[in-house]
C-alpha cells in the first residue's frame, strides 16, 4: 500500500494556483462582513506546567519518516490533547474508504500492537486519538453516496479495531460538500455523541460562503467538534473585514480566524493551526509567541495590530500544530508555550513580545529570504515582509524588509 510522506511544504503550483484564488476571492467575500531516543533522552511533560482542559492543543503524528523526528506515539507530550495520526490510506476495494498501515519499518520497528497499546495508554490519561485523512498528497473521493457509506463503514471499522477517537478530515486537493456531511452524519450514528470530528481546510477553503469546505463545516455544524484552519502555505487572504492579510503574521491569523466566528460557528469550533518550526512548512511560520498574541487578539481584543474584533470572542478551540515530530525538533518549544497559554488563558502567559530561546535559523547574509520567513540574529527573532537577501535584521528601520518578532 502507498504509504503518504507528507510534509506539509508549499509547491510552485500550488503557490500559483493560490495566489489565483486569492485574486477571484475579492469578489467573492465582499458579501460578508531517525529511531526513537532513549528514555533518558525522551522530553517529558513539565508536572508544574498548567494543563489547558477545555481547550484542544492538536497535534499531527507522522507515520513516517520525513526527516524531522522518528517517534512513537508514547513519546509524545502530554500537552498534546489531541493527537492526529497521519494519515490513513485509501482502502484497496472499497470506494470511497479508507484503511490504516503503520510504517513499522520506517520507524525503528514499532510493531502493530505497540502502537495499539500506545492509543490505549494515552486515553486512559484523558486525551484523545483521532485518524486523519488527506494531507498534502492523499486523495479519497466522497462524491457520489456509495463512497460516502464506504468512507463511513471503514472509519468506524478503524475506530473500532484501533480505538480511534474520531477523524480529521485533511483532503487537500477538493471535497464534496454535500456527500461528506452525508458520511459523516453516517459515522455519528454508528458512532454515537462522542466522536471526534476535526477539520483542516486551507485558508482559502473559508474564503467565500461557496467553497466546499465552508459549506461542509456549516452542514455540520452541529456535530463538528473542531476547525483547523492551515494558516501556512497559504499566501495572503481576505480576513473577514475584506482586508487583504499576510501570512506569518497575527494579524493574518487574526482576521481569518474571524470568518470561522462570524459564519455561525461556535467559537470552541474554531482552532488555529500552525508550523511548529520554521523546516514544517513552506511559508507562514509564527513564532510560539505570535500565535499566543492571535489567541489573546481574538479571545480578549488584546495584544491585536492591525486587525482588532469588534467584540472578543472568549475561548476558541484551540490550537494545532504540523506537527508533533516537528515540534521534537525544538525541544517542544511550540506545544511547552501554547499549553501554558491555553491553561492560563489572555494575558498571563507572560509578555507575549517574548519568544523565549531563538529556535528559528540563524540569518545568513547570502541566503533568499521570502515574506513570512523568520530568522534569529543578534539575539532577536525578525520575520521578513517580502523577498530580500542580503538585508541585514536590526538595521533596516521600522518601515524595513524585516520586522521584530522578540528578544530572545
Amino acid at each position: 500500500m502507498l504509504k503518504f510522506r507528507h510534509r506539509k511544504t508549499s509547491k510552485g503550483a500550488k503557490a500559483a494556483l493560490t495566489g489565483a484564488f486569492a485574486l477571484l476571492a475579492a469578489g467573492l467575500i465582499a458579501g460578508f462582513s531517525p529511531l526513537s531516543p532513549a528514555p533518558d533522552e525522551v522530553e517529558t511533560v513539565s508536572e508544574n506546567r498548567p494543563a489547558q482542559s477545555d481547550q484542544w492543543l492538536t497535534g499531527y503524528w507522522h507515520n513516517f519518516d520525513n526527516g524531522s523526528t522518528v517517534m512513537r506515539l508514547s513519546e509524545i507530550p502530554g500537552e498534546y490533547n489531541l493527537v492526529a495520526v497521519a494519515f490513513a490510506d485509501n482502502h484497496p476495494s472499497l470506494d470511497g474508504g479508507i484503511t490504516f498501515n503503520l510504517a513499522s519499518g520506517e520507524l525503528g520497528g514499532y510493531t502493530d500492537q505497540q502502537f495499539r497499546d500506545d492509543i490505549a495508554a494515552i486515553q486512559a490519561q484523558g486525551r484523545k486519538v483521532i485518524i486523519s485523512v488527506g494531507g498534502e498528497v492523499g486523495h479519497v473521493d466522497v462524491t457520489n453516496a456509495t463512497q460516502a457509506r464506504n468512507f463511513a463503514d471503514t472509519t468506524y471499522a478503524l475506530m473500532r479495531e484501533y480505538g480511534f477517537d474520531g477523524v480529521d478530515i485533511d483532503l487537500e486537493h477538493g471535497i464534496n460538500a454535500q456527500y461528506m456531511s452525508s458520511a459523516l452524519r453516517d459515522l455519528k450514528g454508528m458512532a454515537g455523541s462522542d466522536l471526534i470530528i476535526a477539520m483542516a481546510p486551507q485558508t482559502i477553503d473559508f474564503q467565500s460562503p461557496d467553497r466546499e469546505y465552508y459549506k461542509l463545516a456549516s452542514n455540520i455544524s452541529d456535530i463538528l467538534t473542531i476547525v483547523n484552519m492551515q494558516y501556512y502555505n497559504s499566501g495572503s487572504m481576505l480576513g473577514c473585514d475584506g482586508q487583504v492579510y499576510h501570512q506569518g503574521t497575527s494579524d493574518f491569523v487574526a482576521a481569518l480566524a474571524c470568518i470561522q466566528l462570524e459564519m455561525g460557528l461556535s467559537p470552541s469550533q474554531v482552532g488555529l493551526g500552525l508550523p511548529a518550526v520554521q523546516s514544517a512548512a513552506g511559508g507562514g511560520y509564527m513564532a510560539p509567541s505570535e500565535v499566543v498574541r492571535a489567541l489573546d487578539c481574538l479571545e480578549a481584543g488584546t495584544n491585536c495590530g492591525s486587525f482588532s474584533p469588534s467584540t472578543p470572542y472568549g475561548p476558541i478551540g484551540g490550537v494545532m500544530t504540523w506537527s508533533v515530530n516537528w515540534d521534537a525538533t525544538s525541544g517542544y518549544a511550540f506545544a511547552n508555550t501554547i499549553s501554558t497559554r491555553l491553561g492560563t488563558g489572555p494575558g498571563n502567559g507572560g509578555d507575549p513580545g517574548d519568544p523565549g530561546d531563538c529556535t528559528a535559523p540563524t540569518w545568513s547574509s547570502g541566503a533568499v529570504y521570502h515574506g513570512g520567513d523568520v530568522v534569529s540574529h543578534n539575539g532577536s527573532e525578525y520575520r521578513a515582509q517580502w523577498w530580500t537577501q542580503g538585508e541585514e535584521p536590526g538595521t533596516t528601520g521600522e518601515w524595513g524588509v524585516w520586522r521584530l518578532v522578540g528578544s530572545c
